[in-house]
């Protein structure tokens, strides 16, 4: 199986629950620029604060600040033997900062997981995790407008990878088990 993917999808697909399943699986650590955004927001740090003033409208934070942690964090050496990147790259300039990223560090990119999931499904399962989680960025105008981001600017990059050889499609709506086993199962099958 690959060490060094990224996993894909809108939100509310499972990415976060399946990278972490995944990680555990390879021995390898999740890296998920949401939670990095939200220990900063939650610690008052100035990046947080840059990416809270963002987040509280559904928009995305600047690439320049994605790009700079996304750097730091595969630097560091959990990662060295692999990692899953979980919401990076989020649009084309990042994909060719995270080419960049990993070229500079004499490897490439093993695999790329998609993980699909009905619109109304995932503005269920968001307003479900809003409740139970309290978080603040998931009212129904920034949700509705981060899946709007993510069809325009995001899903178009696993055409991309796919054309690369790299994308493996999962369906991530069932039990977290069962969409677990399909995602280990998938990429065992493919040429990823």
């Amino acid at each position: 199986m690959t060490n060094r993917l990224v996993i894909m999808g809108p939100q509310g697909a499972g990415k976060g629950t399946q990278a972490a399943r995944l990680a555990d699986r390879l021995g390898v650590p999740a890296i998920s620029t949401g939670d990095i955004f939200r220990s900063n927001i939650k610690g008052g740090t100035e990046l947080g604060r840059l990416a809270q003033s963002y987040s509280a409208k559904g928009e995305l934070v600047p690439d320049s600040v994605t790009n700079d942690m996304v750097r730091a964090r595969l630097a560091e050496a959990d990662a060295a033997d692999g990692f899953i990147l979980d919401g990076y790259p989020r649009n084309a300039a990042q994909v060719v900062e995270l080419d960049a990223i990993l070229a500079a560090a004499g490897t490439e990119l093993d695999g790329v997981i998609e993980l699909v999931a009905e619109r109304d499904e995932l503005l269920t399962r968001i307003r479900r995790r809003a409740e139970i989680e309290g978080r603040e960025d998931d009212n129904e105008e920034a949700i509705a407008r981060r899946l709007d981001i993510y069809a325009e600017q995001t899903a178009p990059l696993t055409d991309a990878y796919a054309e690369r050889g790299l994308l493996v499609r999962v369906d991530g709506l069932g039990d977290i088990d069962e969409v677990t086993a399909r995602l280990v199962s998938a990429l065992e099958s493919s040429a990823v």
